[in-house]
């Protein structure tokens, strides 16, 4: 069984991480030689399951993995679009908000670009376990890896997003007939795209709309239901002044509110990322929709405040049971593929459940430079990026504070070493 060992172990070649190993490159180059990143595919990609060719990001491309924190960076979009010799085609398209694929391929030029920070693909960590003193005080950490194989570091920084959120009354339908956003591009490609599907998709937000719009425009014989609980589509709440609650500068006072406040603002932001759709996706939607009335030919058919009390298989079709919010009434709705808009669960990643329930810890609480409390003394250190929402603000799992948290995150990493090599210089473990 292979075995190595680094000083600083990265999960995951998100955007996260990628701005993590930037700045590293241009803080700490010494850290950064001694540093790995382990990513579960074979290359990088962004928004792997929604990487559909029309799709656009949100936000704009001044916000990349580095340009809010050191503007000179070699690092930054625009660089990248000089790289590849696409800058003026940019700059002449007139957009703050570049298409999703675009960013995908600045995430893959970051990650080939990088001179010190290694990343190896195919990798998958299955568990983490820590390395325990007699007295409950975390050493280091060893993680498993899908092939057998296991990494050891002192310092483990995780940002492989959270899990997939499949609701409830969908876990009796075999997995193999639900298709999440996240894998939907791949599964949707599988299937038989001139076939007469029976197609439903469950949510109202962005990535339910796009599933809806694409499979709607690539299966001609296809019949699309969107089905949510709400009273209809909005779309995204993108005040100036809201959007300032995603600067970088608000996550002080994010964190320093008290928990009601932090409620609040969690629910009000909810619409600007989570509950609402992009002013072009819901005008296409309509117009779609308002030509099949108008031709008669309808294949788009959305169904608003509506539960799915049960789901189950019935022959080779899913048959889903519908309550409706308003009147009370119970109807059936047979359908051939489901297409999950749910997003992912609040909760902590499992494997962060499970690597706090090996270290004995009784709840997982973040400092405010996103490191993981641990027992008092140890010598180990572990950092959360992109899950910490309830602590650090919405935009704690979008592109707007990448960079400056990487900045945060490095220096305290530095300050926590500075501090051990003052008080020990034999304290730190020799990496290979």
């Amino acid at each position: 069984m292979k075995h190595q060992e680094v000083e600083l172990l990265a999960l995951g070649a998100g955007p996260s991480n990628l701005a993590l190993a930037v700045a590293l490159e241009e803080l700490a180059p010494e850290l950064a030689t001694r540093t790995l990143i382990i990513e579960q595919h074979e290359n990088v990609a962004w928004h792997r399951g929604m990487l559909l060719p029309w799709t656009q990001s949100q936000v704009s491309f001044l916000k990349d993995l580095v340009t809010l924190r050191n503007p000179q960076s070699r690092f930054s979009f625009v660089n990248h679009l000089h790289s590849v010799g696409r800058l003026t085609e940019f700059v002449n398209l007139g957009s703050f908000t570049p298409y999703r694929m675009e960013i995908s391929n600045y995430l893959l030029w970051v990650a080939e670009s990088l001179a010190q920070v290694r990343i190896e693909y195919g990798r998958r960590c299955v568990a983490v376990e820590p390395v325990l003193s007699g007295d409950g005080q975390v050493e280091r950490w060893i993680v498993r890896l899908a092939d057998g194989s296991t990494i050891g570091c002192r310092t483990l920084v995780v940002g492989a997003g959270r899990d997939a959120h499949i609701p409830e009354v969908f876990e009796t339908l075999p997995r193999e007939r639900i298709i999440h956003s996240t894998e939907f591009s791949q599964k949707v490609a599988g299937l038989d795209h001139a076939a007469p599907h029976r197609v439903a998709v469950i949510g109202g937000a962005q990535s339910a709309a796009e599933m809806l719009w694409a499979t709607h425009q690539s299966m001609p014989n296809a019949e699309c239901t969107m089905i949510m609980r709400s009273i209809g589509l909005n779309g995204y709440e993108s005040s100036k002044f809201t959007n300032e609650l995603f600067y970088a500068s608000f996550v002080d006072e994010f964190y320093e509110s008290r928990p009601e406040a932090r409620r609040q603002l969690l629910d009000e932001m909810h619409r600007t990322n989570y509950a609402g759709l992009s002013p072009g996706m819901l005008e296409n939607l309509y117009r779609q929709i308002y030509l099949e009335r108008l031709t008669g030919q309808e294949r788009i058919q959305i169904i608003t405040m509506a539960e799915i009390s049960q789901a189950r298989i019935d022959g080779d079709e899913i048959v889903l049971t519908l309550k409706d919010r308003k009147s009370g009434r119970h109807d059936e709705l047979p359908c051939d593929v489901l297409l999950l808009g749910t997003g992912f669960d609040r909760r902590m990643p499992s494997l962060i459940r499970d690597l706090a329930a090996r270290a004995g810890l009784g709840e997982i609480g973040v400092d405010r430079a996103y490191k993981l409390a641990l027992p008092a003394g140890s010598s180990a250190a572990c950092y959360l990026q992109g899950v910490n929402e309830d602590t650090h603000g919405i935009a704690d799992s979008l592109l707007s504070t990448l960079a400056n948290r990487a900045e945060e995150i490095v220096g305290d990493i530095q300050e926590s070493r500075a501090t051990a090599e003052l008080l020990s210089p034999f304290a730190l473990p020799v990496a290979s």
